[in-house]
């Protein structure tokens, strides 16, 4: 009876170190997927905030490129937080809503110059966020893979806004 029980408990132990495991290997995905669902809530809203505040019809277009590619990479972005087994946020971070607060009273050349210049900063950060997470051989490796090309598409657009100004 003893030998079972000593082999039951060697085997819940064994059981438990191999969950700690695996969930800490998930946790930079989790982390990961977190942070661009936030993103991409807070891309959605910023675009809408373009069409509406900014002055000049390129900022307009850009605000419903970043709008219309956001909200479809945020639908990717939740399918894979499934696959790694998350809860997914329902909105923007503190930091996202405090910039788009800061952004809304502002309209005019000078709300198109500040947006250009959060663009740009934004997606430089993203493209090397998504860069390292592409790496993950998951769900969310897989899904930052996907949005490269695009994030690069919204910091060259970007950056042509700032110049442009």
């Amino acid at each position: 009876m003893k030998r079972i029980l000593s082999s039951l408990g060697a085997v819940i132990i064994l059981l438990t170190a191999a969950m700690a495991s695996a969930q800490a290997k998930d946790k930079p995905s989790q982390a990961f997927l977190k942070k661009a669902i936030e993103g991409n809530f807070a891309e959605v809203s910023m675009g809408d905030l373009a069409q509406k505040n900014g002055q000049s019809d390129d900022v307009k277009a850009y605000g419903k490129m970043l709008s219309a590619d956001h909200a479809a990479a945020n639908r990717k972005a939740l399918d894979a937080a499934k696959g790694v087994g998350i809860n997914p946020p329902t909105g923007a971070n503190a930091k996202q809503n405090a910039d788009y607060d800061k952004m809304s009273k502002m309209s005019g050349p000078g709300f198109d110059k500040m947006f250009a210049t959060l663009m740009v900063a934004d997606h430089q950060k993203d493209i090397a966020e998504y860069m390292k997470a592409s790496k993950l051989k998951d769900p969310a490796g897989e899904y930052a893979s996907g949005q490269i090309d695009t994030l690069r598409k919204h910091l060259d657009a970007a950056k042509a806004l700032k110049v442009g100004k």
